[in-house]
């Protein structure tokens, strides 16, 4: 009899009083059949119950190496349904038992799901019961990691604050430290948080309620690109979306915009109690990829040394939803950008789980992509401290509307003042490029080519390389006709053929210019200090290629408009025109600052 119809005479449940005698039928069965009829690398179980201590059921899929135990254990919770076939069945093969768990509330779990917009969950607890159940299990070690990014990055970080006994490692990445640096002072970043409502989350919930919904009629995703999406988008005030769209969340959700200047997360916080490494992997367009922040917190502030030391930061080219590519968007930064994310976590797993001498122990703490150059290089840390402010100076003859204007970015002060101004409606914002999945991806900005209301100062094609690897930042002396507007930078990569990547951007609320604590509306008509820190970013602008910096007021639906007025524009859907007037040169001189790698 082949291997496989001997399992298939053996029906295991995890759960089932007879556990431990099932694990030794396996054994004897696997010992017993020589290696080369082995034909099963791993087994797999689905919605195994785990008990939480509050008596909820969550339910796990469990994978297993079919020879050889004892194994560590991997645990992958997540909201999003649990991993399922070949990437799951990989890191089983690694030599891992993997045990993949709806979150409560979630697909095949039990209990009441609370989002990540409360500032109460039992995400912590549920996290380490379930550590601490994995640890457990027939043919463990006793020692776990966890994994996952994003949402369930989000759940780790909560779990590893609580310091379960079994966990020894973790991969968390890909989720910012804080609620308000995702959704920042617009209180509801549309463009990709309602799709994520309508398409990702809700469904599931009205579901397992029993509730009816319009989205359930067909393919959610479907109705939201045929129309849903642009009318839901388009919805003003954003307090009238309809409660439906988040499903059993949206007394939370609408709390959470009316106290959007408030934190739910302060994960950055919680790094004081991590006390095991994590390896971080993101990428310089995911919109999340203030994880940074994490990474940073944990080496200064973890709570034993083994932390402080041994965290490890990767970041690469790539979107949230692409690590690991060498094409991002429409842009391709060679075969070197692409990284076998899985395997990096696994050899991650490999070194602090198994003790093997596979080289982890020797990397640098931080390893970047060089965009431009399109190279891998490591860093003892981010960002570097050795890279140089180089400051830019914004200039022109008052018509820098358009790459075809007049705008400048030069090393010297204009003594002259001067001023550039674009209208801003709010009704007809810049559109925002990126994919239909409404992912951040590195865009060509030259559809906008003909827009007004879009400022554009450059540089001379340069004569040697310049490389930028840091927080650029911009300082902006602006008015406005409004009591309340937005300012966006956008630092961008000009070719010789034109074609115009954007690097990093950054923007402002002019009414929390001064903080999210400080709210403070402008006095129309009058200058005021802005100062915008970009985005994170490593680029490496080549000789003949421009360095640009584009001003605007608007990036709809990546965020939301502005209406420019005082009131709160979740509740007031009055939206108006704004004069906006740049202010350069003289005292009042706008400048770029670069943090610039010498040769």
């Amino acid at each position: 009899m082949k291997f496989r119809d001997r399992a298939a005479l053996f029906s295991y449940r995890l759960q089932s009083r007879h556990a431990v005698s099932a694990w030794l039928i396996l054994v004897f069965i696997f010992l017993s059949v020589p290696l080369a009829a082995r034909e099963l690398p791993v087994l797999c179980e689905k919605d195994v119950p785990v008990p939480m201590r509050d008596g909820t059921i969550l339910r796990a899929n469990i994978c297993w190496p079919s020879e050889g135990w004892p194994y560590l254990v991997l645990v992958y919770r997540t909201s999003y349904g649990k991993m399922k076939g070949g990437k799951l069945e990989r890191y089983a093969r690694a030599g891992y038992i993997v045990v993949t768990q709806d979150a409560r509330g979630r697909h095949a779990s039990d209990g009441q799901f609370e989002s990540f917009v409360r500032f109460e969950t039992r995400d912590a607890v549920d996290g380490y019961d379930t550590v601490e159940w994995a640890a457990k299990l027939p043919g463990s070690t006793g020692k776990v990691g966890t994994f996952g990014a994003s949402y369930d990055s989000f759940l780790q970080w909560r779990l590893a604050s609580l310091r379960p006994p079994s966990l020894v490692a973790m991969s968390a990445s890909s989720v910012p430290a804080r609620y308000t640096d995702l959704e920042g002072p617009w209180k509801l970043r549309p463009g990709r948080r309602l799709a994520w409502w309508y398409y990702t989350i809700s469904p599931n919930l009205h579901r397992k309620a029993g509730t009816d919904a319009p989205h359930l009629s067909g393919d959610p995703k479907t109705s939201w690109k045929n129309g849903e999406g642009e009318r839901l988008l388009n919805l003003f005030p954003r307090m009238d979306l309809p409660d439906w769209l988040f499903g059993s969340e949206a007394d939370a959700v609408k709390f959470w915009m009316k106290n959007a200047q408030l934190d739910p997360w302060q994960l950055d916080k919680g790094c004081r109690d991590i006390a095991v490494p994590n390896l971080d992997i993101i990428g310089w367009y995911d919109h999340c990829n203030g994880s940074i922040d994490m990474h940073q917190a944990t080496r200064k502030h973890g709570f034993t040394k083994v932390a402080r030391e041994n965290q490890r930061l990767i970041i690469g080219p790539w979107s949230h939803s692409g690590r690991g590519a060498r094409k991002v968007g429409k842009f391709d930064f060679g075969p070197d950008a692409a990284l076998d994310t899985a395997q990096e976590e696994i050899r991650w797993f490999d070194y602090w789980l198994k003790g093997e001498d596979n080289g982890v122990a020797d990397e640098s703490p931080v390893r970047i992509f060089i965009m431009g150059a399109n190279r891998w290089r490591n860093e003892p840390e981010w960002p570097p401290r050795r890279a140089e402010s180089q400051t830019l100076y914004l200039s022109s003859g008052g018509h820098a509307n358009t790459p075809s204007g007049d705008g400048a970015l030069g090393n010297t002060r204009p003594k002259r003042a001067g001023l550039d101004r674009f209208v801003y409606d709010p009704r007809d914002p810049v559109p925002t490029l990126w994919t239909e999945a409404m992912f951040t991806v590195p865009a060509d900005q030259r559809p906008h080519a003909k827009r007004q209301d879009i400022l554009v100062y450059q540089t001379e094609p340069l004569a040697e390389v310049v490389e930028v690897t840091g927080y650029p930042e911009v300082v902006l002396h602006a008015a406005s006709s409004a009591p309340d507007t937005d300012f966006f930078a956008r630092l961008i990569d000009v070719a010789p053929d034109g074609s115009s990547r954007d690097v990093a951007s950054g923007m402002v609320r002019a009414r929390y210019r001064k903080g999210l604590d400080k709210s403070r509306l402008l006095e129309p008509g009058t200058a005021a200090k802005f100062v915008i820190r970009m985005g994170p970013t490593a680029n490496e602008f080549q000789p003949g290629h421009r360095i640009r910096l584009d001003i605007t007021s608007s990036d709809f639906p990546n965020y939301d408009v502005n209406h420019n007025t005082a009131a709160d524009q979740n509740v007031d859907a009055t939206r108006v025109t704004a004069l906006q007037t740049i202010h350069h040169g003289g005292w009042l001189s706008s400048r770029l600052i670069l943090p610039v790698i010498g040769k």
